[in-house]
């Protein structure tokens, strides 16, 4: 066989290897296009409709009007300084509760824990709503924990647990445990026994290895849970407007007025593309920080 023949076939074989690479990927493209197409309706087009009420003026023009008010208005700057320290406060005391718990429902047998599971994820299955009017009838003056109170002589005059900043962190915190505790459980059930073991054999204490082998190990989990629960907080609407009593308002609120009492699209869009820039920087931040695919992936 010649040099020349030998060239031509390769030429060939590369023109049919590039063909049917193509053919590929228009097949894989032509599969994919399902879910393409759903994202662009569902996400896609949403946003960008968002992005573009927000630059409208009142009279349809393009401006920066609402976000020039959004900077000029101290009271915008509260209800943003409101929303995060109501989402803190709630990831803090879930973590609080969250990790012991989980670490409790880890420990136990596989059913046992089942169990005890129920007891977190059977609030998880009834209704927001239902669930925050059960918290307005348990705190409100005259409701079960302050005549349990008076009746028992822990305090004298009915306390005020709702329609303030206590009843709405009670409410948010009891609705998104579940949320932190489901993720932290599955990374403390996947720490390995024999880790445990060795550290038990080389000397270490109870203490010791909770906190040098357990505790770095279940991290992950921890971080998810705690992210999911801090960006949820963000948006949350239902609980704050009910147990709040409008004393603690939130940037969902504050959207849902510029619709229902102003009619005003634009400021109520401009306030929804703030605090989305705002929540997709602080997952920018976690994912360098924390290694976000390794930790919403639970790896360890």
């Amino acid at each position: 066989m010649t040099e020349v023949s030998i060239g031509s076939d390769s030429r060939a074989n590369e023109s049919t290897l590039l063909k049917q690479s193509r053919r590929e990927e228009w097949a894989l493209l032509g599969l994919a296009s399902p879910a393409i197409l759903t994202v662009l309706i569902v996400m896609v087009l949403p946003v960008g409709w968002l992005f573009y009420l927000s630059f409208l003026a009142d009279d349809g023009s393009f401006s920066l009007e609402h976000y020039n008010r959004m900077l000029e208005s101290k009271s915008y700057g509260r209800i943003f300084v409101t929303t995060f320290e109501v989402s803190f406060i709630t990831t803090g005391f879930c973590i609080l509760i969250g990790y012991p718990l989980a670490y409790f429902l880890s420990q136990l047998s596989s059913r046992m824990a089942a169990l005890c599971m129920l007891t977190v994820l059977l609030p998880f299955w009834t209704s927001l709503l239902v669930r925050t009017y059960a918290w307005l009838v348990l705190l409100q003056r005259k409701g079960l924990i302050n005549s349990w109170g008076i009746d028992l002589g822990l305090w004298d005059e009915p306390l005020k647990l709702v329609h303030n900043l206590n009843g709405t962190l009670i409410g948010m915190v009891h609705i998104m445990l579940p949320f932190l505790v489901l993720p932290l459980y599955g990374s403390m059930k996947a720490i390995s026994a024999d880790y445990l073991k060795a550290s038990s054999n080389l000397g270490a204490g109870p203490t010791q290895t909770f906190w040098n082998i357990f505790f770095p190990l279940s991290l992950p989990g921890l971080f998810a849970g705690a992210l999911i629960v801090f960006v949820l907080c963000l948006g949350f609407f239902v609980t704050p407007a009910v147990l709040g009593g409008g004393k603690v308002i939130m940037v969902s609120m504050q959207i849902t007025s510029n619709i229902e009492l102003f009619f005003n699209w634009g400021a109520a869009s401009a306030l929804g593309v703030v605090l989305l820039v705002i929540t997709l920087a602080i997952l920018l931040a976690a994912s360098r920080l924390l290694k976000l695919d390794n930790v919403l992936g639970g790896g360890h």
